[in-house]
């Protein structure tokens, strides 16, 4: 079967356990019609570099199927009929990289960031 890489948006006054919710509910549809998820990620809220739906802030999730054709296209239709879901992003992949997606290496990443040495000191001012 196709692989596939989802990322929806979903409103920002949503809680996370609703937004995590919304993962399962669209993984149960791709199951019910013959796909399956293989892997899910929940990115938290996140600032927009726009206004959607008037909304600045929205809740980001990565899906990775295993699915026919007629699968996806049924869940991305709920997805568009979902009242909670601003937008949809569906991309057709080759393979599933192993690991976690770039978006939570990145999170990972910034507790290696070294000392830069001038926290708690003032720059003195030329004049």
């Amino acid at each position: 079967m196709p692989l596939y890489e989802h990322v929806f948006i979903s409103r920002q006054d949503l809680s996370n356990a609703q937004a995590e919710g919304l993962i399962e509910h669209f993984g149960t549809v791709l199951s019910d019609n013959g796909g399956k998820l293989v892997d899910h990620e929940y990115w938290g809220v996140k600032t927009m570099a726009y206004k959607i739906n008037k909304n600045r802030k929205g809740h980001y999730a990565f899906l990775r199927t295993d699915a026919p054709s007629e699968a996806v296209q049924e869940m991305e239709r709920l997805m568009r009929l979902h009242d909670d879901v601003m937008r949809v992003l569906t991309i057709k992949v080759d393979a599933h990289e192993d690991g976690p997606s770039v978006q939570m290496q990145k999170r990972d990443d910034r507790g290696d960031r070294g000392d830069r040495g001038d926290r708690g000191e003032r720059r003195e001012r030329r004049n």
